[in-house]
């Protein structure tokens, strides 16, 4: 989640197990305060928030990681101030099928690796021959 407060001073969030508690004040001291509740339970102890000079973002972790919820607020009706940010987007529904397509394509790439023949014999180069070479250049 992103809170775009530009030049924002006290900044305080709280990230709890259900909710969480946002506030600070603007460049102009206007304080700004939102408590959002969400859908399902979040693992408070591994979500973190990161503030720069634009914006609070909070990263937040949910409880049962591949469980799609159907809104991040557990109330029905979407506040309109919320909204998507789909440069951040991540369909979790797809996730596993580009994961198995990963782990094919990466023993496709073991077993063109893998030698089905002896390794070429090197011992017919000469150490004396590069040094002769470099000598007559």
């Amino acid at each position: 989640m992103e809170f775009c407060v530009e030049d924002s001073t006290d900044v305080h969030v709280l990230i709890e197990d259900h909710r969480i508690v946002f506030s600070c004040k603007n460049a102009d001291g206007v304080e700004f305060y939102n408590e959002i509740e969400f859908y399902a339970k979040v693992n408070c102890k591994d979500s973190q928030d990161k503030r720069s000079g634009r914006s609070i973002t909070c990263f937040v972790r949910k409880w049962k990681e591949k469980v799609a919820w159907p809104r991040l607020t557990k109330e029905d009706i979407k506040p309109v101030w919320l909204s998507v940010d789909f440069d951040n987007w991540r369909d979790w529904e797809g996730d596993e099928e580009v994961e198995l397509a990963q782990v094919d394509h990466y023993a496709e790439l073991l077993e063109k690796v893998r030698t089905k023949r002896p390794p070429p014999a090197m011992d017919d180069l000469d150490d004396d021959s590069d040094s002769t070479d470099a000598t007559s250049n």
